[in-house]
């Protein structure tokens, strides 16, 4: 029988360090076991939810759920040729570990260092950092979706993955628990550094763990530790607008950063949120970061609803100076 608590704080459990209780929550290891707590959960008549590392959610005060977290924390190499390694990492990962070990199987994953959570939660977000996405490295992600309960492997193309966005956020969401997760990785480093400040690197004689480092360098020179400041890491997608608004931001605005996409114009939502006053500026035990204004911090004692206070006051002053509207990353749990 698995272990299950009542009226269980989540509050240590995600990182803006919200206050949170669900109504039940447990761990899980295994299909069997996550089975097994979806008939507990009925019998309890509540909903299946699942709690990744917490490090991408907005946590309600009240969550009416069975919420369940992977446990599982195998990494297995399964295939490799002279072009690629196939690893299987199951949910229960911690992600930065994961990228600090997986040069001892292939290369790709070095961008993404020191991102908080778990490897389960990453295709959901397709995590990405520095010119990288978690989706363009992986394989498959093998789940169990609640609605059909059936064990389901979902290919790359069937992840739909896109900017911080899959199917996982979409059709779906709160439907698919993940379990494990297979990346393709390279057998040759061939490190991406097209992105500031990686761009200053020398290519010549870089290794994967000096790019690693590298990172873990960029990242705590431009983002608190949540385990001092709780956040949950860049709080606002950077919006991606048509071109012919680009063009004319850029021409009010000429030290506007854009970044030109495939299709539209990628702008920076953190200079747009310093622009508007709000680097450093606090409403109540919220406020968004002095260092990074992209970054919404928390303290003691903060809610959903002083979070999302801040929120819209940020998203209604950026529309009104420059007719964009910020989204923001982490997704509401409740």
């Amino acid at each position: 029988m698995m272990s299950i608590r009542h009226n269980v704080s989540l509050s240590e459990l995600n990182t803006l360090k919200l206050k949170g209780q669900a109504s039940a929550f447990a761990a899980f290891n295994s299909l069997e076991s996550l089975i097994e707590l979806q008939r507990s959960a009925r019998e309890l008549n509540l909903p299946l939810r699942v709690l990744g590392g917490g490090s991408n959610i907005l946590l309600a005060e009240h969550v009416n759920a069975l919420v369940v977290q992977s446990s599982a924390e195998t990494i297995n190499l399964v295939h490799e040729d002279d072009a690629y390694a196939w690893v299987d990492v199951d949910a229960g990962v911690d992600w930065h570990q994961w990228v600090c070990c997986s040069n001892q199987y292939g290369y790709g994953l070095e961008n993404l260092a020191l991102i908080p959570g778990l490897v389960g939660a990453s295709p959901v977000q397709n995590i990405g950092a520095y010119g990288v996405e978690a989706g363009e490295l992986i394989e498959h992600v093998v789940g169990y979706q609640l609605s059909t309960k059936q064990l389901r492997i979902l290919t790359a193309s069937e992840c739909r993955f896109s900017y911080r966005q899959s199917v996982f956020k979409r059709e779906l969401k709160n439907d698919f628990v993940i379990l494990r997760v297979r990346f393709r990785l390279h057998q040759t480093f061939s490190p991406n550094l097209t992105y500031a400040p990686l761009d200053t690197l020398d290519r010549d004689g870089l290794t994967s763990d000096a790019l690693i480092q590298a990172v873990v360098g960029v990242r705590n020179s431009k983002l608190p530790d949540p385990a001092v400041n709780p956040n949950a890491g860049s709080f606002f997608h950077n919006p991606i607008v048509s071109e012919t608004l680009a063009l004319t931001l850029r021409k009010q605005n000429p030290a506007m950063p854009q970044y030109p996409q495939v299709v539209g114009v990628k702008l920076a939502a953190g200079w747009l949120i310093d622009q508007c006053g709000y680097k450093g500026k606090a409403i109540g035990p919220v406020s968004m970061y002095e260092k990074q204004a992209l970054v919404l911090t928390t303290k003691e004692g903060a809610t959903l609803a002083h979070v999302r206070t801040l929120q819209k006051a940020v998203q209604h002053s950026v529309y009104s100076r420059f007719g964009v509207w910020l989204e923001p990353e982490p997704q509401v749990f409740e």
